[in-house]
């Protein structure tokens, strides 16, 4: 599951748009998070969690605090959540996570990069049953067996831990996030969390061929054109 995972953040990341789209979705994110569910992040541990994820990818204090300042005055859009599933290219599985305060474009938007890359969108529960949603953690390291013991030891409940070219991969019930990642810098100090967030997790991979890569790569840049689209799930493995 390591590799895999890493291989699916690493084509997330070359699809990437500019720094403003990235600013815009965590503004988008972390304006629903505190409207819905409070606005000090000692309290909402899901907004902090957020903000947290804003800063180590070099979001402004600015745009954050703006956003959450929106979610006060009560003056900011009404967003909801709208969640499609489907098929990729090369048949891989996909959960496409959107925030839209206007149901029909997004759906609309979504179904063409679907239907203008050969892949095909489901219906609700398609293919959700085939990912699992965990908190990962990602970080240098060769002794997965003694960090599995230190998160035991802490009382952890992991699903877990994996360790491939240098990089050890801890997951564990979404639930479990903030401590999870308290026994990994308290047994760990000195290291450096290159992951730590909540995602939905492949329970199997789809190996996609050479010869559907030029499809699979449209339809990820035409996801990230979405403005609508916040992330985009995904157990498609790629050759290297």
């Amino acid at each position: 599951m390591g590799r895999a995972y890493q291989n699916r953040k690493e084509s997330m990341a070359k699809t990437a748009g500019a720094k403003t789209k990235i600013y815009s979705k965590y503004s988008k994110e972390i304006y629903v998070s505190a409207k819905t569910g409070g606005f000090d992040p000692d309290g909402n541990l899901a907004l902090r969690r957020l903000i947290d994820s804003a800063k180590k990818d070099q979001v402004p204090s600015h745009v954050i605090d703006r956003a959450i300042e929106k979610a006060q005055s009560g003056a900011g859009e009404d967003y909801e959540r709208a969640t499609y599933e489907g098929f990729g290219p090369g048949g891989c599985s996909v959960i496409v996570d959107c925030l839209t305060d206007n149901n029909r474009r997004t759906w609309t938007e979504v179904r063409n990069c679907f239907v203008k890359t050969d892949a095909k969108i489901g219906s609700p529960g398609s293919v959700a049953h085939m990912f699992e949603q965990q908190a990962v953690f990602v970080f240098a390291g060769e002794d997965d067996e003694a960090v599995l013991e230190d998160l035991i030891m802490a009382d952890v409940d992991v699903t877990d831990v994996e360790t491939e070219d240098g990089k050890i991969s801890v997951f564990c019930p979404h639930t479990e996030f903030y401590k999870a990642k308290t026994a990994i810098l308290e047994s760990y100090p000195d290291i450096e969390l290159e992951v730590e967030e909540v995602t939905f997790v492949p329970q199997t991979d789809a190996d996609i061929a050479p010869e559907h890569m030029d499809k699979f790569n449209k339809f990820m840049e035409m996801l990230d054109d979405c403005d609508d689209v916040q992330n985009v799930y995904h157990n498609a493995l790629l050759p290297e």
